[in-house]
């Protein structure tokens, strides 16, 4: 009996360190969601007042490989991003769809004039429902959905080159041929 006793700290501290060292290979940027392989969730936002783009709905993105890019004026990381969202327009290989998060529509508007437009089409999410139903952490996040309407991934913080030629791109190539 004694032994066991002796044994049982050694026992919780053998998990606790297991635990840790499972905890430090995993990448910090990977935050999980649940929608990976599920279809978009249900949404139909209206346009921003005043943008020359029409409003986004589940129906516009489904039945091709895009990119759903949630993004708002007061994110500075947005701004960082943008440029490589404007890349990604001006090559047209993907669709490239916007939702406002969280913003005014005047604000966003401001945002797209000072910075151009790379998105097909902007739904404004001002209160942020369809960013919960999304499973949105904060801003920036890129969600790549597949042919079948599905959220094959989701990229948290602002896009960087590294990630759009390793990651995101190369994955995009891979839905359209299946």
């Amino acid at each position: 009996m004694k032994r066991l006793l002796f044994l049982l700290p050694l026992l919780v501290f053998g998990a606790v360190v297991a635990y840790f060292v499972l905890g430090l290979g995993r990448n910090p940027q990977e935050i999980p969601s649940a929608l990976i392989d599920r279809p978009m969730p249900e949404f139909a936002l209206p346009k921003v007042d005043g943008l020359d783009r029409p409003g986004l709905a589940r129906g516009d993105v489904a039945g091709r490989v895009a990119l759903v890019n949630v993004f708002a004026s007061w994110c500075a990381p947005c701004r960082v991003e943008h440029p490589l969202l404007m890349r990604l327009a001006e090559e047209g290989k993907i669709p490239l769809y916007g939702i406002s998060y969280k913003d005014k529509a005047a604000d966003t508007k401001g945002f797209l004039a000072e910075l151009g437009n790379p998105f097909a089409r902007v739904g404004w999410d001002g209160d942020g429902r369809a960013g919960i139903d999304w499973g949105v952490y904060g801003v920036p996040e890129t969600y790549v959905i597949g042919k079948d309407g599905r959220v094959r991934y989701r990229h948290v913080g602002p896009i960087t080159a590294q990630a759009l030629e390793k990651t995101l791109l190369p994955l995009v190539a891979k839905l359209e041929h299946e």
